[in-house]
């Protein structure tokens, strides 16, 4: 059986009009109600609708949060299951929920408080920088203030966060093909969110965390666990420290890992998996006219 990991998108991979075939399914109907009534607002309406809140930190992690769930639900009631997950930053909760680590409600309300607090950050930026001397830019980093690595998501894209004159020396000092700065509300997966942090794991101190059925592998420390109290040491770290994707891409390659299924909204991982290893087996699951389309190719191999 080909060992395959679910990996679940973060902020950035949102769009308008996500979740659109999933409204009239009876599972789904039911997951959008539950967030309804944590969230004091309808999620369909958000996704569904052309406007600005989509954008918006407050509505974008709670929405994109609801429809990874949805999807990894309908998944499993295909008849898929993972053998490992993961999550990029934000998709580290989705991947939480799916290794049923948490519910859906508590994930829920997880979110919903991060997405509050990050909406509400100290001043700061992120910068995504797309051809780079690895080696050079990681020197300057330690030697710049104010200013971080946050994602590192392949050998040719990273993002650095910080403040914004510690951005601009940090840029001035090295050489990159291109530079695209991230509309987001402030300098995320640096030590600029240490206040929020703490705000934040006072409650995550309180929820309870159940050992994972299938391993998971954090955004902090890219290797496998199914530990609860280590699962949630690492998230209580997130949200000042780096999102190693790169590493947690070649840690899947390395757990013999064939097969890597992106669910949630667009296909950012997908192209950044791609990057880093073309060889692999890869699927996106954005709908569920995706899952109806797998489903029926498992089913025409097996009758083969």
């Amino acid at each position: 059986m080909t060992k395959t990991a679910w990996v679940f998108p973060g902020q950035g991979s949102q769009e308008s009009g996500m979740g659109t075939d999933l409204v009239s399914i009876p599972l789904a109907k039911a997951r959008f109600k539950q967030a309804q009534n944590i969230l004091d607002w309808d999620v369909t309406k958000v996704c569904l609708n052309e406007n600005l809140e989509l954008s918006q930190t407050l509505y974008t992690q709670p929405c994109l949060y609801v429809i990874s769930a949805i999807l990894a639900d309908l998944m499993k009631d295909a008849g898929f299951k993972p053998s490992i997950v993961a999550g990029h930053s934000l998709g580290e909760y989705a991947a939480l929920y799916a290794a049923e680590v948490i519910s859906f409600e508590v994930g829920l309300q997880l979110v919903k408080l991060r997405a509050e607090l990050m909406n509400n950050t100290p001043p700061g930026v992120m910068t995504a920088l797309i051809g780079f001397d690895r080696d050079r830019l990681e020197e300057q980093v330690a030697l710049t203030p104010d200013v971080v690595i946050a994602n590192d998501n392949h050998n040719s894209q990273i993002v650095i966060s910080g403040t914004s004159a510690g951005v601009e020396t940090l840029l001035k000092k090295i050489k990159y093909r291109r530079v695209v700065p991230l509309d987001v509300s402030g300098a995320f997966h640096s030590p600029l969110m240490a206040d929020i942090s703490l705000e934040f794991n006072r409650t995550l101190q309180t929820v309870a965390f159940q050992p994972a059925k299938v391993p998971v592998i954090s955004n902090v420390e890219p290797s496998p666990s199914s530990e609860a109290s280590v699962l949630k040491n690492r998230l209580m770290e997130q949200m000042t420290g780096r999102v190693r994707w790169r590493e947690i891409v070649n840690s899947l390659d390395q757990n013999d890992v064939k097969k890597i299924i992106e669910i949630g909204p667009g296909d950012v991982l997908t192209n950044t998996i791609f990057k880093i290893l073309p060889s692999i087996e890869l699927e996106n699951v954005s709908s569920n006219t995706n899952i109806a389309t797998t489903n029926k190719q498992v089913r025409l191999l097996e009758s083969i």
